[in-house]
């Protein structure tokens, strides 16, 4: 009788479209890490992972399927952009508004980060986070000025907390190291 061996099985589930768990988990590491700067990115996820570019692709279709992947998008390395200035505006609104001043915010142009949090009573009231990136703090400072006008926020207490150290900027990290 004849058996198969881990690489046979391998190559056969390959052959039938069918991918093992490790090379599930060896892409969703090379995932984490971006896409390859390359003319065909899924196919060098695909050598790197050990599956080929259609398994990669339809990993990917699956996880986004599942809500696994919610967006696909891109980590700017803004400081290399000239982009020096960087706020952090916090709230204090009332519970019954958060919801719909964070919409508001969150599509003004110029937040590109806005979300919830529980204050932490009695040494921090604020529960709605805001980020403003900009050139030079003034521009930053103008920016939040228009946005309390525009949005008629000038009631609601706020802090503005500026970046003063990059220590880490990247996507969502699942997969422990050395994995990949």
């Amino acid at each position: 009788m004849k058996t198969i061996d881990d690489a046979g099985l391998a190559a056969t589930g390959a052959a039938l479209g069918v991918t093992s768990h490790a090379a599930e988990r060896r892409l969703r590491g090379l995932l984490e890490k971006g896409l390859p700067l390359a003319s065909r990115p899924w196919q060098a996820l695909a050598e790197q992972a050990g599956m080929s570019e259609e398994q990669v692709m339809a990993c990917v279709r699956r996880w986004q399927a599942d809500g696994m992947i919610k967006r696909l998008g891109l980590v700017v390395k803004h400081r290399r952009l000239g982009i020096q200035a960087n706020a952090m505006v916090v709230w204090n609104v009332p519970d019954a508004r958060v919801a719909e001043v964070g919409r508001r915010l969150a599509h003004e142009t110029a937040v590109t980060l806005c979300y919830r949090r529980p204050r932490r009573l009695p040494d921090w009231p604020y529960n709605l986070f805001s980020m403003i990136h900009g050139t030079r703090r003034e521009r930053v400072e103008a920016e939040l000025a228009s946005m309390i006008e525009r949005q008629g926020l000038e009631d609601l207490e706020h802090r503005m907390l500026f970046s003063t150290q990059a220590y880490r900027q990247c996507g969502g990290r699942y997969v422990g190291e050395g994995v990949a």
